[in-house]
């Protein structure tokens, strides 16, 4: 186990938490857009590269989605991601070293199948992201996507990641239930 990698993922466990309990899209996409930034780092040190990807373009597109969330937008974030799943299931990426330099390393086997499923996840994340402004209706559309990266998160090993989308479904949950609740005066 890397600590470094894990302290990158509690970092974006965190950061992702208080991400859900925004007020607004647009706040929600800004603390998100942290957070998966610090879990991209975790998924690429620990060399799931389809998991540093899909949350590196990720937190590319929570910031482009403060400002546009038109039809080119989303339809240019999901062909990024046709494009980023079909370089990595023909040339099948096993590492990224920057100790010494940048290089990557590509392996003579195919790709482990869960790359689909790191891609899936985000681009349910990216539809919900770009088209979505009802904070309740993102995190509703989210579960879906929020079960894919636990399930991802399983299969490479990540604990942090692991727990990140466990409290993030407890997240959401939690919140749409505490919003179902009348308020009392």
């Amino acid at each position: 186990m890397s600590y470094t990698a894990e302290i990158f993922g509690v970092i974006a466990l965190i950061t992702n938490f208080i991400a859900y309990r925004q007020p607004t899209a647009d706040r929600y996409r800004i603390v998100s857009a942290v957070a998966l930034g610090a879990l991209s780092i975790h998924f690429f040190m620990l060399d799931a590269i389809a998991g540093g990807i899909v949350t590196g373009i990720a937190v590319l597109r929570n910031f482009i989605a403060l400002r546009w969330q038109g039809a080119i937008v989303l339809w240019s974030f999901v062909a990024i991601h046709v494009v980023f799943l079909f370089i990595e299931w023909q040339y099948p990426i096993t590492a990224l070293h920057f100790s010494d330099g940048f290089h990557i390393e590509f392996s003579d086997q195919p790709s482990h199948w869960s790359i689909w499923i790191a891609y899936a996840s985000s681009i349910i994340f990216t539809v919900g992201s770009i088209k979505l402004n009802d904070p309740d209706l993102i995190r509703r559309w989210f579960i879906l996507a929020e079960l894919l990266g636990l399930a991802y998160a399983i299969i490479v090993g990540s604990v942090s990641g692991t727990v990140f989308n466990i409290v993030n479904l407890s997240s959401i949950i939690l919140k749409l239930l505490q919003d179902r609740r009348p308020q009392r005066l």
